[in-house]
């Protein structure tokens, strides 16, 4: 069993969940990896990766697309794009991703934090959303969302990523998901 010093986070250090997440890494001694681009605010600044230009403009993704993949408007504004591309490097670099959020009536997740769902789908990574609202674990396979009891990490590149509205049942949820995950803090 890998050490959890050899376990990496791959998130956004975004308010919210990103920010928790990277939290409960720092504490269990686990690598952070926080993608970032200029100008976006950002709570959790350990493993800052700053994407270039370039690599941004690498992830560009129609909004028309993610607007119809999740069944809501995404605004054109280049703050918005920027996040979506943010969070495409996140979940490429995890073998699993882990979401915090709430899963809607459509199977999709709210917010910008439903791009990342769809993104880990399209790319078949193994999907964990924690749904504040119904305060419990679900699976994404097989084409539908599955209650699962008590999910771990159990990659060593793992996305940490989730709502900016964290509830305490999902502070909760991410602590738990390390205090399964590794042995006790450092």
């Amino acid at each position: 069993m890998p050490t959890p010093s050899e376990f990496t986070l791959f998130s956004g250090g975004a308010q919210g969940a990103e920010s928790e997440f990277g939290n409960a890494a720092e504490k269990y001694g686990v690598q952070e990896v926080n993608f970032s681009f200029e100008g976006h605010k950002i709570e959790s600044t350990r493993g800052l990766r700053m994407l270039t230009t370039e690599e941004l403009l690498r992830k560009d993704v129609s909004l028309t697309y993610v607007s119809k993949l999740l069944d809501r408007n995404f605004s054109n504004a280049p703050h918005i794009r920027m996040v979506l591309r943010t969070i495409m490097y996140q979940v490429e670099a995890g073998l699993e991703v882990f979401v915090i959020g709430n899963i809607l009536d459509n199977g999709t997740v709210n917010g910008g934090t439903g791009w990342g769902a769809e993104f880990a789908k399209i790319c078949n990574k193994p999907l964990f959303v924690f749904d504040q609202v119904k305060n419990g674990w679900f699976s994404f396979a097989h084409g539908k969302w599955n209650a699962v009891e008590a999910p771990v990490i159990t990659k060593i590149h793992f996305t940490g990523t989730g709502t900016r509205f964290l509830e305490d049942n999902g502070r909760k949820a991410i602590a738990d998901l390390f205090a399964r995950s590794f042995r006790a803090p450092v």
